[in-house]
């Protein structure tokens, strides 16, 4: 069916913005369903790859860490420090009576 001027069936707003098409979102869903299953055995799937390859284990355990922790970003400091130093004069002078 060709577009026909004044349908009022046309959404004149669009697709909202952040909203995603169904492949979009079908993928999403199949991918958090997969993690999902994964998680109940990754302990001992890591546990499997440390008695084979400890080495690939702890790479593998250091990778998923970034997702539980996040990595600490690098903060420049920059400051100008102005100080005056102030002459301070001292007078001692010797008062009182003379014993």
């Amino acid at each position: 069916m060709a577009f026909v001027k004044g349908d009022v069936r046309i959404n004149k707003n669009g697709r909202p913005p952040g909203a995603l098409n169904r492949s979009t979102e079908q993928m999403k869903l199949t991918i958090a369903r997969a993690v999902n299953n994964t998680l109940d055995t990754i302990q001992k799937d890591l546990e499997e790859i440390k008695k084979r390859d400890p080495e690939k284990a702890m790479e593998l355990a250091l990778k998923l860490m970034e997702y539980a922790l996040p990595k600490l970003s690098r903060t420049e400091m920059k400051a100008e420090i102005e100080q005056r130093i102030q002459s301070i004069n001292v007078n001692i002078t010797k008062s009182g009576s003379g014993s």
